[in-house]
């Protein structure tokens, strides 16, 4: 039902073997709002690029590529010369985001692309990228679970020590939030510690939000205990997702969050009208797939 980049590296959800599958992202977009799930993953409707969006993309293609030199050159010079190419290369992949900036906007451009370049200042006066060696970047990972529920998503940094600890690193282009919304933040990486753990069988020892937006670092000790918990809650998620493809009972969620949303002229929360579900969809509900978009915030 959805085409995301982890499909073409994925165990098939073929609704015997495994009859679903679940990425935090997606999950994210249940728990916030159903109908936000179902226009995403289920109707599969296109979004306008946004300049937010685009530059959690670049700056992550700048990150990711930095490890591919050698320790001494990756610095804040060489990270902001990095960022026109990642741009291009980020461009070329997605068409849409030509849309972004108008031939006639070259100023608006080169802001945007300097804003980019302030985030990633903001990075190093967090880490020093010369004395780490990752031991794996925008790593897909997956776990089938008891239930026959597929796991999976791309964890923007994996660090191992010499010790054979785990360390979990995502970078959120975003602003740390307040204390009320760590737990949601942190569901992310506990949700890649859980997959790592069923299949090394590891409790990574620790997980480490990375915010440029707001040059600040949230870290957390995951035991067994969390990640069980995480467990339940994803289980819980898909069986909620699954009753909503069974029902045909979508519910909106309007929040603060509303004004933001690319869909809302469709949400009846706001007077619109949804699309209708696909065919296959409403007559037959099948097995639930769920891609990742990779988080880039």
């Amino acid at each position: 039902m959805s085409t995301s980049p982890a499909d073409s590296l994925s165990t098939p959800v073929d609704g015997v073997n495994v009859l679903g599958s679940l990425s935090p992202s997606r999950a994210s977009d249940f728990t916030s709002c159903p109908l936000l799930y179902r226009f995403r993953t289920i109707n599969q409707l296109p979004e306008p690029p946004s300049e937010a969006a685009a530059r959690g993309t670049v700056v992550h293609k700048v990150l990711e590529d930095l490890f591919d030199l050698p320790g001494p050159e990756r610095t804040p010079r060489q990270a902001r010369s990095m960022v026109e190419q990642a741009w291009e290369d980020v461009r070329s992949l997605d068409p849409a985001l030509a849309t972004l900036f108008t031939s006639g906007a070259d100023d608006a451009e080169e802001g945007w692309l300097e804003s980019c370049r302030q985030v990633l200042r903001r990075y190093f006066d967090l880490e020093d990228p010369r004395r780490l060696e990752p031991a794996e970047r925008e790593h897909y990972v997956e776990a089938l679970l008891d239930s026959k529920l597929l796991l999976r998503g791309f964890i923007d940094r994996v660090d191992v020590a010499a010790d054979g600890r785990i360390r979990v690193v995502d970078y959120k282009t975003s602003r740390i939030p307040s204390e009320a919304y760590e737990a949601k933040a942190l569901f992310q990486l506990k949700f890649y510690a859980l997959v790592i753990w069923r299949t090394r069988g590891v409790v990574p020892a620790m997980l480490q939000l990375i915010y440029l937006g707001s040059g600040d670092i949230l870290r957390y000790v995951p035991d067994e205990a969390d990640l069980l918990a995480t467990e339940r809650k994803a289980e819980a998620i898909w069986r909620a997702i699954r009753t909503a493809q069974e029902t045909g009972e979508w519910q909106p969620n309007p929040g603060k969050l509303c004004g933001w949303c690319a869909h809302k002229p469709l949400c009846p929360a706001f007077g619109g009208t949804p699309p209708p579900l696909p065919a296959a969809l409403s007559a037959t509900p099948g097995p639930v797939a769920a891609g990742d978009d990779l988080d880039l915030d």
